[in-house]
């Protein structure tokens, strides 16, 4: 194999790791499999992810990801605008529409806080969030980060925030599974933990 490829290679493998959970042998097998077995697919994700990174922006009141200045769900003149949930990830908006327990806006933080791994205030999007709450008037927001450590450090920093706007502050209720991400927490337990969900301010 000449070095050219190589290098091509390993360039592709190291381009692959990119992707969570996705280590060096994991990666490397990946790019194996997408060379000698799914070049067509290899060429469709390649046009795909081109597309995306020139078409996919943040939505410009909730900060998810859309492809016009605003996302269906914000541009929706049915939803109720003075109710704001916050949320991780546009996963977990997903997730809390399918519940259908929701009928306001939403936050997309597009992280979390977690000292262990350097990600600081920096990791979500809290110059934007404040915006939002200065810009429009929000009667309840609804705290509903995961409950995982980072989560609750998240929700806790987000507590601090809110204090010093007028709107009402809840968070889920403990209902959800301690360590649970909203991804993966059934429609049914999540829209309890909406429906019980408890004052913080």
């Amino acid at each position: 194999m000449s070095t050219k490829s190589t290098d091509a290679l390993s360039r592709l493998t190291n381009a692959l790791k990119v992707l969570p959970n996705v280590g060096p042998k994991t990666a490397q097998r990946m790019a194996y499999e997408l060379l000698q077995h799914k070049r067509a697919g290899a060429e469709e994700l390649v046009a795909a992810i081109q597309a995306a990174l020139l078409q996919v922006h943040h939505c410009r009141l909730c900060n998810t990801f859309c492809e016009g200045d605003l996302c269906d769900i914000c541009a929706d003149h049915e939803r109720n605008p003075k109710r704001l949930m916050i949320v991780q990830m546009p996963v977990d908006v997903a997730s809390m529409e399918a519940a259908n327990c929701h009928d306001g806006l939403y936050f997309v933080l597009m992280g979390q806080v977690n000292p262990a791994q350097g990600a600081d205030l920096q990791a979500i999007a809290l110059e934007k969030l404040i915006s939002r709450l200065q810009q429009y008037e929000i009667e309840e927001v609804i705290i509903a980060t995961n409950f995982t450590a980072e989560g609750d450090a998240t929700a806790y920093i987000l507590s601090q925030l809110l204090q010093n706007f007028p709107a009402k502050v809840t968070r889920l209720a403990r209902g959800m599974p301690l360590g649970g991400e909203l991804e993966y927490v059934d429609a049914g337990t999540l829209a309890q933990a909406v429906y019980e969900r408890r004052n913080i301010k």
